[in-house]
This record gives structure tokens, sequence and C-alpha cells, in this order.
């Protein structure tokens, strides 16, 4: 197989049917970063943590355009 230049290879991804462009993603993605599935884990157990908090109850939880507008208060000051 021939190597494509640059724009060849971005006008061949254009093509792609989604499927297959989140595939090619996640493939570039794990060679940039290798997946730890210690991390994995932890953040799965965060993840239901939070979930079981949010379905008990036992959070209260905020409106974003709340937590934004607080935000850029903090930040003009």
């Amino acid at each position: 197989m021939l190597a494509l230049n640059q724009k060849e290879l971005f006008d061949e991804i254009d093509i792609l049917p989604i499927d297959l462009k989140t595939k090619l993603v996640d493939k570039i993605l794990s060679s940039i970063t290798p997946i730890d599935s210690s991390i994995d884990a932890l953040w799965t157990k965060e993840a239901n943590k939070r979930k079981k908090e949010i379905e008990t109850n036992s959070v209260t939880l905020v409106d974003g355009d709340e937590v934004f507008q607080k935000i850029a208060k903090r930040l003009q000051s």
C-alpha cells in the first residue's frame, strides 16, 4: 500500500461512515494515551456513586446555567 499524503488521507477520512470514523478516533486516541483499566475502573466507580447519590436525592443538583453564572461573577471580580 502506498503512503497517502495528508490531503489524500483527510479526503479518505471525510468519506468514511460515522461508525468507522469513531473507530478511527478511538484507535488514534489509544495510540496517544494508552488505556489504563485501573483508571477506567475508578471512573466507573465514581460515576456509579454519583448516579446513586442523584437517585437517592442525597445530593442537591445545581442547574448548569447557574454554575456558569457564578463562575463568570467570580472571574469579573
